[in-house]
């Protein structure tokens, strides 16, 4: 049955000066900067990302959104009669957006035969985190998780490669389709996880662990990497909730966090009493096993910024297209424009240098370049994030900052992938190590950034300086570093790939002028250009 209109002439005033409903929201084909960034891509993949864009942005999927965040997931402990279920329950909301994402290949479509597989995930997540965040977090570690355990537990490929999502609770065997978490922080150590106390103790083939962990991803996946102390030292785990014999995992869940954000998303603190688990790798290579699993997480924190910046940036446009003040329409005003200028230059920044690490991924001789640039485009996307969404808030003065739109929700995500897989200062030292540790990650980040030099004297400058850091990196100036190499690496894209607009924008107005605070442009800079990126022109 069509849904009536609502009633625009009511008792006491007609409504005027409102933007009209969105309705479905186009979000591939009205973002030109992301198709051009993916015209590399064979044609099925392309195709697949527009059926999934237009999949995600339909009305179905932005209610989904909204209902997955009103009707946050529950805890249950234990069943009516005092057994334990260690359970969390979910919305129907939550169970039909993971099915989207599962079914269109968001875990598996990396690691499938045909080029351009992590290019074509980060193009996922981009579009996911335009929608809905929080689902994304169970199916990015199922698509992270695939690196080790195809190393050291292949027969849990075929459940994530299925691309069915299956949320019963029931052991792996029984299931069409998986989902795997993760489960590392503990209090006292946080990011420093040699500082672990959970314990394994060998039990026949297996192990048994005894501890607790301070974080737990999803903790309705069917299986986690976990580090705990071993014999050998602290090694990686493969726990499952079932058992090999298929009783329930004695993997206590003890209460789900209450986010900032994220809500529709359960992270949880659990406790090992005794849980059955496998070992992954050698013992005493626990951080060497997991990391591989954090490495691809990070292209999907660097990612999601990007996704958030783009939904607020595209609210901010859509408002002000269609509201009028003082007899003009908001967007005409020229401190307006300049301030949707200013934001779309970090959005656009954003997703060119994580789709740029996307590609790295993919390339056969990517991996030093990603080893490094991924923490970089992770760090300053993710500190620019808050700040945009903020600014674009205020695009709609007092309607941004109401539930019923979904800018409160994208302002409580904004700060949360600093802080996943690393916060700042964890991911800054992660690149002072890769630079200094690293000689083919430090050659190849130097061969990027000299790829676009003689193309702007501007640039080179900067470049020059840059380099100057790079001879001597110091623990003390290594935010400034990072936000250094960011911003070169976004506006070394853009000269080389394009837009033009957007080239010339982030060398006036991050580079060779930088400015602390949003919504200011150098003269020279025209915002035309940067607003028809935003407006899908």
């Amino acid at each position: 049955m069509p849904s009536l209109a609502p009633r625009s002439h009511l008792a006491t005033h007609d409504v005027t000066n409102q933007p009209p409903a969105r309705g479905d929201l186009p979000l591939w084909q009205e973002d030109p900067l992301l198709r051009r960034a993916c015209a590399g891509l064979p044609a099925p993949r392309a195709d697949a990302l527009a059926a999934y864009g237009a999949e995600m942005g339909s009305e179905a999927a932005q209610e989904d959104g909204r209902a997955a965040n009103r009707y946050p997931p529950e805890l249950r402990i234990f069943d009516p009669g005092g057994r334990r279920l260690d359970e969390v329950a979910f919305h129907p909301a939550w169970h039909a957006l993971m099915a989207r994402g599962i079914g269109a290949g968001y875990a598996a479509t990396a690691w499938e035969p045909a080029p351009g597989g992590h290019l074509h995930h980060a193009a996922m997540v981009y579009l996911a985190s335009q929608i809905e965040p929080g689902h994304c977090c169970p199916m990015t570690m199922t698509y992270a998780a695939v690196p080790p355990l195809r190393v050291h537990a292949p027969d849990w490929l075929p459940g994530i490669m299925a691309r069915r999502y299956d949320p019963a609770s029931a052991p792996a065997a029984a299931k069409t389709g998986l989902t795997i978490g993760m489960a590392m922080t503990e209090k006292q150590g946080g990011s420093d996880v040699r500082a672990n106390t959970t314990r394994a103790e060998p039990d026949g083939e297996g192990w048994r662990l005894i501890g607790h962990k301070w974080f737990c991803s999803a903790p309705m996946c069917d299986a986690f990497l976990t580090l705990a102390q071993a014999p050998g030292g602290i090694s990686c785990f493969l726990v499952p909730r079932w058992t090999p014999d298929g009783q329930r995992n004695a993997i206590h869940l003890m209460r789900l966090k209450d986010k900032l954000g994220n809500r529709s998303n359960a992270s949880a603190e659990i406790e090992y009493h005794g849980a059955w688990a496998r070992m992954l790798g050698a013992p005493g290579e626990g951080v060497r096993t997991i990391l591989a699993m954090v490495h691809h997480t990070r292209l999907d924190t660097a990612m999601a910024p990007a996704g958030l910046m783009r939904r607020a940036l595209s609210e901010a446009h859509h408002w002000t297209a269609h509201r009028t003040a003082f007899q003009r329409r908001l967007i005409d005003q020229p401190l307006m424009r300049v301030v949707l200028a200013d934001l779309a230059i970090d959005w656009a920044g954003a997703l060119l240098l994580g789709l740029r690490v996307a590609r790295a991924f993919d390339a056969p001789d990517g991996a030093p370049l990603a080893r490094i640039a991924v923490a970089i485009a992770k760090y300053w996307s993710n500190a620019r994030c808050p700040q945009v969404i903020f600014e674009a808030m205020q695009c709609l003065g007092g309607a941004g900052y109401v539930e019923e739109g979904v800018m409160p929700l994208l302002f409580r995500e904004s700060p949360l992938n600093a802080i996943w897989e690393g916060s700042g200062n964890v991911i800054c030292l992660d690149i002072l190590r890769a630079l200094t540790r690293n000689p083919d990650s430090a050659e190849a980040l130097r061969a990027e950034l000299a790829a676009a030099a003689g193309r702007d004297a501007r640039y080179d400058a900067a470049l020059a300086r840059v380099e100057a850091m790079l001879r001597m990196p110091a623990e003390a100036e290594a935010r400034t570093l990072a936000e250094a190499l960011a911003l070169l690496l976004q506006a070394g894209l853009a000269l080389r790939e394009g837009p033009e607009p957007l080239a010339e924008a982030l060398i006036a107005a991050r580079i060779a002028a930088p400015r602390h605070g949003l919504g200011a442009l150098p003269r020279e800079v025209d915002p035309g250009g940067l607003i028809a990126l935003i407006g899908g022109e």
